[in-house]
Order: structure tokens, then sequence, then C-alpha cells
């Protein structure tokens, strides 16, 4: 037998090292996050009486992210309290909240989960998801108008986002006043989540 020359040792150990990366790809971890609640706000727009656009937001809301950018994947959930609804109009908020619009003592909550995130440029461009809402539920996706992530030491490690989407409020059920309220509901949801506990909800 021919014994191999000291020369194509670092060669060997080369090919062995290549192999071993090839075979076993360094994965990153998903990271976990959780809404910043004192600068998370869900909104809703709506047509009033087709002459101008009435808007308000849940003042209260809840959620996690879970993200992992280097695979190029991502969930998010976030619950909006339908109680919390603020359009800045006592009696206006008092009429949303009763039965024939959010019905917030039967259903308290609103939900988005999502089913899938599509990353465009390493950065999420739109989430696939379904709005539960009057105790139904139906698909609505998203778009990430705006998405970034900061690492600054003295506020820790977090992502934001700015997310539009829309979808019809009688596919829901909620069909009240349909000849003086639009059907069609833009959401926008503006989020920041924080690594590790979230910061405690800001004091009505």
């Amino acid at each position: 037998m021919f014994a191999p020359s000291t020369g194509s040792t670092p060669l060997i150990r080369a090919a062995c090292t290549l192999l071993l990366a090839c075979a076993s790809p360094a994965q990153a971890a998903p990271e976990e996050f959780n809404l910043d609640l004192g600068h998370t706000f869900p909104t809703f727009e709506v047509r009033h009486l087709n002459v101008a656009t009435q808007r308000g937001r849940f003042n209260r809301s809840s959620g996690k992210l879970t993200l992992d950018l280097a695979a190029g994947s991502g969930a998010v959930q976030v619950s909006m309290a339908s109680t919390s609804v603020d359009t800045g109009n006592d009696e206006l908020d008092k009429l949303l909240r009763g039965k024939y619009y959010f019905n917030a003592d039967e259903y308290p909550e609103i939900t988005y989960r999502s089913t899938a995130f599509v990353f465009a440029d390493g950065k999420p461009s739109v989430i696939k998801g379904e709005l539960t809402f009057l105790g139904q539920t139906h698909p609505v996706e998203l778009k990430v108008q705006f998405f970034g992530c900061s690492r600054l030491p003295f506020l820790g490690q977090r992502c934001g986002a700015d997310l539009s989407g829309k979808f019809l409020r009688s596919e829901f059920g909620m069909t009240a006043m349909q000849g003086f309220v639009g059907d069609e509901v833009t959401l926008l949801i503006q989020a920041e989540a924080v690594k590790g506990a979230a910061p405690e909800a800001p004091k009505p």
C-alpha cells in the first residue's frame, strides 16, 4: 500500500470540512417577541355617509411574534379588545360596543393569526392569515408597508411594522346601517414587539 504524501493532508482536511459543512448546515433559531402595548395600536377606517372616513382604534391589545429572518419565516398573533374601541366620541363608542356592531359583551376579543409570511429582499412583505371577529373566521391578507428592527442597548432588541389590509364587515355578520356606513373596512396595525418580557401596558 502507498502512504499518502504529507502534502495531500491539508487538502484532505479541507475536503472533510466542506463535506461536514454541507451535511450539517447552520440553522438560525427563530426569535420570540412580545408586543409592546405602549407602541401597538390597531386602527380601522370605514366610509361614513359616503362623504368622509370614520376612524377608530383599539386601546388594548396583546400578541406575540416569531421571526426567523435567515430562514424567511415568521408567525404573528394579535388580539384586540373590542371593549377598548375608541373613536374620540363617547356616544359613538357606546354604540359600537353594542350588539349591532362589535357586540363586545359576547365577543370581547378580535383576533388575527398568521398562516404564512411572504418575504422579499430579506424582509416580510405580506402576511397571510385569518381574522376572527364576531365569532366568525375568514382569511385576511396584510401588506407590510414598513418593517424594521433595532438592537439599541438601552431598549433591547425590538422589531416593528406598519400593516394594512381590507375586509368586508358583512362577511362577519356585521350588517347594521349599511346604507350609512360602508361595508369595506381597512384594518391598520401599527406594532412594535420586544424580545423577552413585554413592557407594562400604559395606564388609561
